[in-house]
């Protein structure tokens, strides 16, 4: 039995997310039937983290063990080849120790949200970022993010669906910046709660908005109540951009 670290790029839009799905498609069905058809053997797919439905992969981290004798360069085409049409893509596999985990190995998540912010509707971007079209301060924004960094309860800022068993995270970066009409907003940390990324980058739109000032966003934090959440951003403009790991630089 060989275990195989994959490096995953994947269109979230026509995905349930990550994690297999009773009710429809996901990236995790689409590669484990892809590794059937070329091995015959039934494994699973463990991933660094899960994604919700819409939202996209830069580098999502993996690992699959498989039996049958294979070449990770091999295995890494012989995915791709039949995991079309799917909007998924192996870029990297390599073999790795036994107790390497994607995802409890992992020693760092980090998330990118895209926002354009124009009037104009978005032709190639559409699903992939997120439309405002009203003004959007930035660096009121990048003010209100601060308050986030470091270890809080992050309580308003999970979805009542989360089943982490603690709200508690530490938050490594939260930073805001814009290029042109395009704002991105990074996130890192060991692990997030479900929707927080997308309720935190909602919260400073507001804030960006001009609807919240940065000082709510502190007080939303303060009072660990999601009744308190200004808004939580749709999935379309986040993407996990990297997963890290003690052993690699």
């Amino acid at each position: 039995m060989t275990r195989f670290a994959l490096r995953v790029e994947f269109d979230g839009r026509p995905f349930m997310g990550w994690q297999r799905q009773s009710h429809g498609p996901s990236v995790q069905q689409a590669l484990e039937d892809a590794i059937h058809a070329i091995t015959g053997e039934r494994t699973a797919v463990h991933a660094a983290g899960r994604t919700d439905a819409g939202v996209h992969g830069l580098a999502m981290r993996a690992h699959v063990d498989i039996a049958r004798p294979i070449a990770p360069f091999r295995l890494m085409e012989a995915i791709n080849a039949r995991a079309r049409p799917a909007p998924v893509a192996v870029l990297d596999c390599v073999e790795v120790a036994d107790d390497w985990h994607a995802r409890f190995s992992c020693i760092r998540r980090s998330y990118e949200y895209r926002i354009v912010n124009r009037r104009a509707p978005l032709t190639f971007e559409a699903g992939l970022a997120w439309q405002v079209p009203q003004p959007l301060d930035e660096r009121a924004m990048a003010e209100a993010a601060r308050h986030l960094v470091g270890r809080h309860d992050f309580t308003t800022f999970r979805s009542v669906h989360c089943q982490a068993d603690s709200p508690v995270r530490t938050l490594d970066l939260l930073i805001v910046e814009r290029d042109g009409a395009r704002l991105y907003v990074r996130a890192a940390a060991r692990s997030f709660l479900h929707h927080q990324v997308r309720s935190m980058v909602g919260c400073l739109a507001f804030v960006g908005m001009g609807r919240w000032s940065p000082d709510d966003v502190a007080a939303a934090l303060a009072a660990r109540d999601r009744a308190r959440l200004g808004l939580n951003a749709p999935p379309d403009g986040l993407f996990f951009v990297a997963a890290d790991y003690p052993d690699e630089a």
